[in-house]
């Protein structure tokens, strides 16, 4: 009854943290360029009550919200970025740009912010009745979509004195998450040649461009020699340039590399650097080397997946309006399936999730997944990656999943930044915040089991963590 009241407070409230999204969702800022969703968040955190650190270590768009006092600590994640290319009106079932070629939040961040919020907000009411009982901390995270902030969290110990870490994302499913998924590390290659006429003087010209197709191709052919389960890829950021008569005089080429460790994807990593060497000898040009971010597989852990599994079970899960349910079939239909994949189900869902997402989605065709996936908690992976990953290796992590999404639509798409600007997104929030709200409650409330939590985390992460971030890196944005 007692975490019902709190999950109230979240729900007569609930404007501020919807208001917080769609504001968000209108700045759509990219990776380590969210100023304006930062001030915003560290402006309502201390309306809110919390002590507020900002910027927090050394990244401008980063910062923490605080309160409470002694332990047990819990930490609750927060990410606000944007992504390029999907710039989109909200509660429109047809692709409608607001800004041409301008950015959207294509993986629902405004609302992932927010509802963490929600969640750290219900917790604080919580503590101002218990004093004493513990402390909340906000992290406002940038850059997961780029930059990786998390992951220089981890790797500058920032989560040691946190005891428990909780987090969510919008998905198309109400479940808690499992599993594990993939390492990552990017980084960029800029290569600087000679500018010279490309017809009347092409021996004086040293061409970057080349510099980055030789490297290219020489990552195609090392294709066939890498494990299975790696995975590369890249984007040309900078051509040299839209003349061809001009021998291009600078190039730049973002690789991305993916691998099950960490230790696997900086292998990885080192047979790309040896290319882009190779590449810039052929073509006599200045290569340099550019981190730009790393993020480590997570480490699941059973005890918090349970406690998070009870409290979704005891929340209530939104009921949607005749208008939202018409909007989410004309959105649904929008979106085209090359496969027979179901929505939300990948090579990582457990058997258990495929087979009950099958039988209540209607093989595919329930626009909105109005139901809780029964929980099964498993080792599988995913192809995918987070630096939430990074938390995990530190902290005892868990995170859900909530419907804040139409059924069958895909990551990173125009779909999701329509639905994030809706009452479906905005009932999907308030869910997470709830459940996240709860399940901090009994953490505090039991503090064996944030022990068992530990206990099991010990174990699973015995042979330590090796950080993808460089020790001298910095984080920052990708340069336009």
């Amino acid at each position: 009854m007692e975490k019902k009241t709190y999950a109230g407070y979240i729900e007569e409230n609930r404007k501020i943290f919807t208001d917080v999204s769609d504001q968000i969702w209108e700045y759509a800022e990219l990776s380590v360029k969210e100023h304006q969703s930062a001030a915003l968040y560290v402006k309502v955190l201390k309306e809110l009550g919390f002590a507020v650190t900002a910027p927090f270590d050394s990244i401008e768009t980063a910062f923490i919200g605080t309160y409470g006092s002694g332990r047990p600590v819990i930490g609750i994640l927060a990410e606000y970025d944007a992504l390029s290319g999907l710039s989109q009106k909200g509660g429109s079932a047809v692709r409608e740009e607001l800004v041409k070629n301008g950015s959207g939040h294509g993986c629902g961040h405004n609302m992932l912010g927010a509802g963490s919020l929600a969640a750290a907000y219900g917790i604080k009411c919580y503590l101002e009745d218990h004093p004493g009982q513990g402390t909340v901390i906000f992290y406002g995270c940038p850059g997961e979509e780029g930059g990786a902030a998390k992951a220089f969290f981890a790797r500058d110990q920032v989560f040691r004195d946190t005891d428990v870490c909780l987090t969510w994302h919008p998905g198309t499913e109400n479940e808690v998450v499992s599993g594990t998924c993939n390492s990552c590390i990017q980084t960029e290659y800029w290569f600087k040649g000679i500018a010279s006429h490309a017809a009347g003087a092409p021996e004086r010209g040293r061409s970057a461009l080349d510099a980055v197709q030789l490297m290219n191709m020489g990552v195609e052919f090392m294709r066939e020699h890498i494990p299975d389960n790696d995975r590369i890829h890249y984007a040309i950021t900078d051509a040299g340039g839209p003349s061809p008569n001009v021998v291009q005089p600078h190039a730049r080429v973002l690789y991305m590399v993916r691998s099950t460790w960490v230790k696997n994807a900086l292998k990885l990593q080192e047979r790309l650097d040896k290319i882009a060497l190779a590449a810039s000898m052929m073509t006599e040009t200045e290569l340099t080397r550019v981190f730009i971010d790393g993020c480590s597989n997570t480490v699941p852990n059973k005890v918090l997946e349970e406690v998070l599994y009870d409290n979704f079970k005891a929340v209530p899960l939104p009921e949607y309006t005749e208008e939202e349910w018409a909007y989410a079939r004309e959105l649904n239909a929008s979106i085209e399936m090359k496969s027979d994949t179901l929505p939300g189900i990948n090579e990582a869902s457990s058997p258990a999730a495929v087979a009950y997402v099958r039988e209540h989605s209607e093989n595919g065709t329930r626009v909105i997944n109005d139901f809780l996936v029964p929980y099964e908690h498993n080792e599988l992976q995913s192809k995918g990656s987070t630096d939430v990953g990074d938390v995990s290796w530190c902290v005892p992590t868990a995170q859900i999943h909530t419907a804040c999404f139409v059924a069958r639509s895909p990551g990173h798409s125009w779909q999701n930044v329509s639905c994030g600007r809706t009452e479906i997104g905005h009932k999907g929030l308030i869910l997470a915040g709830k459940v996240l709200c709860g399940a901090a409650i009994d953490l505090y409330e039991h503090p064996e089991l944030i022990e068992a939590a530990k206990s099991e985390h010990a174990e699973r992460v015995k042979d330590g963590f090796l950080s993808p971030v460089p020790a001298d890196a910095v984080l920052r944005p990708l340069e336009d």
